[in-house]
């Protein structure tokens, strides 16, 4: 597998950019390690990946406003790279392969050294297929009120897991264009028919009086592979981690989308939640039993458990479809319930309507848009080729406000995810205006248009990209240039 041209292509005048100075090693640096190691899957032995901290643990955790001072130490047999997905680092430490650094060498030592920034719940994940294996972890920046807080910190991470390599899995993909939507071993191919709020909770969220019009869709595709296990924290749901909580306690929830291919909902089941940030960012509290997130994204929810205790599943539903993952919460003595990883429904279809909904604690500064570019997301099953047509055209300079109007001409939904940057979302189809969450990553539904806005301020040709990873492969990538760049 030729995980080096994954994004080749689309970044090839990286070259242009100077290559990064070499960091020596700090004495306050934290390792973090790649390995290899083996997990049990359905009942069968699974080899996958780690990325481990100084204490054991998956990933690394910091507190706002100190340096990511990092070693990250390549054991595995092969080459590979972590993008620090949320951080905004210098592009030089971005960790996209050849956008400057080459891969990590299989037994290299990198170091890296940045500002880790204001806070957030964010994640580190290879940048090639090798994410598909597991190669993801948490990464959480702390702010000074959530270390004080009196509440228990819970992070999940999801996954989808397949047996099959991701390699093959994209080849199948490509290779179904001649049967247009020919079933094949390991693949799914899920249609279903939008049909608006359809099965959306979107509990006490104020919508306000914005006209989103006809909500009605055309038939669209869904999820494209069908995998073999989706999981919470390594772990399916008919074995679930189950994390002790404190009756009448407070608990944050950190869930993080780590997922390849796949959306989820967020089932509190008879909890009810309140939102208080989306990828690592605060917004406006939004309460609910229901969360949607797309791949990529994050969700810090805050939620009181009752008073009596018990155990409280937080499920993860497959859009359109009926499988499930997740962990239990459970009060000491409570009894925890048997649960398949199979529902009796199927999860719902992820809706722009939430996004529109939610409102950034710290916008951006109100001020015009000194350049806007609109680009395209195209592509479909057949052939399995995917395109950002009109997103070549993005040069920037520092200082700039840029918006990007995306429009989707496809049938999938795509998560556009933006490196070294934090965005506004400040539009939809074109026309209706509203002050949005600041974000990283954004859903974009089919036959729809998202318009974000962005202060350039971190200067370098940074990945722009859909974070459906083989969308991403095959196509759905493009660059966020700076002028000079």
């Amino acid at each position: 597998m030729n995980r080096r041209t994954l994004l080749k292509t689309a970044l090839s005048g990286a070259a242009l950019l100077s290559m990064p100075t070499m960091r020596a090693f700090a004495a306050t640096a934290q390792t973090l390690t790649l390995a290899s190691r083996t997990i049990e899957v359905n009942g069968r032995a699974a080899s996958v990946y780690s990325l481990t901290g100084p204490d054991g643990k998956p990933g690394l955790s910091f507190d706002a406003g100190s340096d990511f001072d990092v070693k990250l130490a390549n054991t595995l047999g092969e080459d590979t790279i972590i993008h620090w997905h949320g951080l905004t680092p210098p592009w030089d430490q971005d960790g996209v392969p050849d956008a400057p650094q080459p891969l990590i060498k299989a037994g290299e030592t990198r170091a890296f050294r940045f500002p880790v920034g204001s806070g957030g719940t964010h994640w580190m994940h290879a940048h090639t297929l090798q994410e598909q294996n597991l190669l993801a972890a948490p990464l959480i920046v702390r702010r000074p009120e959530e270390t004080s807080a009196d509440e228990q910190e819970i992070v999940i991470l999801l996954h989808d897991f397949s047996f099959t390599p991701a390699a093959e899995l994209l080849a199948r993909l490509k290779g179904s264009s001649a049967g247009g939507h020919a079933a094949m071993p390991g693949m799914g191919h899920d249609m279903a028919a939008m049909s608006g709020m359809a099965g959306m909770d979107h509990g006490t969220m104020d919508m306000g009086a914005m006209d989103m019009g006809a909500m009605s869709m055309p038939a669209m595709d869904l999820n494209d592979i069908e995998y073999d296990a989706y999981l919470a924290n390594d772990r399916t749901l008919d074995d679930p981690e189950v994390v002790k909580v404190d009756k009448g306690g407070t608990v944050r929830l950190r869930i993080i989308n780590g997922a390849t291919a796949t959306a989820f909902t967020i089932d509190l089941g008879a909890l009810q939640g309140t939102v208080v940030a989306v990828d690592g960012q605060p917004i406006q509290p939004v309460a609910a039993r229901r969360f949607p997130m797309t791949m990529g994204q994050r969700l810090d929810i805050r939620l009181r458990v009752p008073a009596e205790g018990g155990a409280f599943p937080i499920l993860a539903l497959r859009e359109g479809g009926p499988q499930r993952t997740g962990i239990v919460m459970a009060s000491a003595g409570a009894a925890v319930p048997r649960l398949s990883p199979v529902g009796e429904t199927t999860g719902p279809v992820l809706d722009i309507a939430y996004e529109v909904g939610l409102r950034a604690v710290t916008p951006l500064a109100d001020r015009p848009a000194d350049v806007r570019y609109a680009i395209d997301l195209t592509g479909g099953m057949a052939g399995y080729t995917w395109a950002m047509p009109g997103a070549e055209a993005i040069k920037v300079s520092k200082g700039q406000r840029v918006e990007i109007e995306m429009r989707n001409a496809s049938m999938m939904a795509h998560p556009m995810h933006l490196h070294g940057h934090h965005f506004q979302v400040v539009g939809l189809d074109g026309g209706i205006r509203f002050p949005g969450a600041v974000r990283d990553t954004v859903l974009v539904p089919p036959n729809r248009t998202i318009t974000i806005a962005i202060d350039a301020e971190n200067p370098g040709l940074w990945a722009f990209h859909c974070h459906h990873l083989y969308h991403m492969a095959a196509g759905m990538m493009a660059t966020f240039a700076y002028e000079g760049a």
